[in-house]
């Protein structure tokens, strides 16, 4: 399957269900999903056949027959099911594209989505997944999956990572970790890309089979995140917590005119980045129209170099714009922060050279530089600009 757009599902009612019907009165495709799951673990019972379910940071408690803002964890009958065994997108992705820029550059990524989040941004990409159970326009029929043939599908693509993402992974994570657990057995990096709603006891339920976390940092104004719906403290909280607990993590701030992009908010989110580690990438990406967000103008590159020079300024040591490819110099490469030696060349997800040592450091003042590295310069794939075009994500 890819991660392409399919025709949506429509929605009829069903008044025989024992479950609420979801905020955009789907019945087809929930009758469909709704079977597909399994108890899940991070959740506690309450009293009266309510439970309290902690895998995103809103707590929800549900009622008996209700479900969590995420619409795809439920309450039946005094217990929470969850997602499970199946995928609603899978493909072969550049690493980059998560985007993970220091994690094995030149590697493919196994990627796999469910249905559902627990956040309703308006230009989401991936809406038609993310939104299914909460927009009558959105959602695509789910494909079975167990994890063996998640992990076969890896090592048949020549993949190097596996990562859950397109939705929110926070929501589905007991199949995520179904699917880790026997990919890291069988020597995969696995990743998470995520929003970053995070809780402590969703985190620690990860950590031992989750290498990488990229969060979104979408905006420094806690009154336009909760328009996308959380607090601005839950992410921040969220990236704290990630951090400390020793996750790889990059972040990415979509960049969107008129919305995050003044100098000071730009600002505020470099510094917040730069108190927890100038190690931490963070990428500077540009937003395109897309799903209900059409009224402001695409991200020009001049912005962001804006935005990464405030990076830069704050004490950053890797920032990267994105989403325009051979639009924004040199500074899609990865550069030495103590002798400035250009260690990784790139233009989109090509790498064009790689010249870090097998132990990750500058060949030239053996400064060591952040991230999950490749032992050797052999095991990196490189290319030319030419080949941009060609390297692109990949059905399974």
């Amino acid at each position: 399957m890819s991660a392409r757009k399919t025709t949506p599902v429509r929605r009829t009612a069903d008044q025989n269900s024992p479950l609420r019907q979801p905020l955009a009165g789907d019945i087809p495709l929930s009758q469909i999903i709704d079977a597909q799951v399994r108890e899940g673990e991070l959740y506690e019972r309450l009293p009266d056949g309510k439970v309290h379910c902690y895998a995103c940071a809103h707590h929800c408690t549900i009622n008996p027959g209700g479900r969590g803002i995420c619409q795809v964890r439920y309450n039946l009958k005094g217990m929470l099911y969850v997602p499970w065994g199946y995928v609603a997108a899978l493909q072969c992705d550049p690493t980059e594209k998560k985007p993970f820029f220091h994690v094995y550059p030149g590697s493919d990524t196994l990627t796999f989505g469910m249905l559902g989040c627990d956040m309703r941004c308006a230009f989401c990409h991936n809406w038609d997944i993310s939104q299914a159970m909460r927009d009558s326009y959105a959602g695509r029929p789910p494909e079975p999956l167990t994890p063996e043939q998640m992990v076969e599908a890896a090592k048949r693509s020549g993949a190097r990572c596996v990562a859950s993402s397109y939705n929110e992974p926070l929501i589905t994570s007991e199949w995520a970790m179904a699917v880790f657990k026997p990919a890291k057995a069988a020597g995969f990096t696995c990743l998470y890309v995520s929003n970053g709603n995070a809780t402590r006891e969703a985190l620690e339920y990860i950590r031992p089979y989750t290498d990488g976390y990229k969060i979104d940092l979408k905006t420094m104004n806690d009154k336009n995140y909760r328009k996308l719906g959380a607090p601005l403290d839950h992410i921040l909280d969220g990236i704290r917590m990630v951090h400390a607990m020793g996750f790889w993590l990059e972040i990415v701030t979509l960049v969107i005119p008129g919305f995050n992009d003044s100098d000071g908010e730009l600002r505020d989110a470099a510094q917040f980045i730069k108190g927890l580690s100038p190690d931490i990438p963070w990428h500077v990406t540009a937003f395109h129209k897309d799903y209900k967000m059409r009224d402001p103008d695409n991200t020009s590159a001049r912005t962001l170099l804006r935005a990464t020079e405030i990076g830069y300024g704050e004490g950053l040591r890797y920032v990267y714009p994105g989403n325009l490819p051979g639009q924004v110099g040199e500074h899609e490469n990865t550069c030495c922060p103590n002798c400035h030696a250009l260690l990784i060349a790139r233009t989109g997800y090509v790498i064009l050279d790689y010249q870090l040592t097998g132990d990750g450091t500058c060949p030239r003042c053996q400064t060591p530089i952040a991230g999950i590295w490749p032992k050797s310069r052999d095991e990196v794939r490189m290319g030319t600009a030419g080949a941009l075009w060609f390297r692109r994500p990949r059905g399974i």
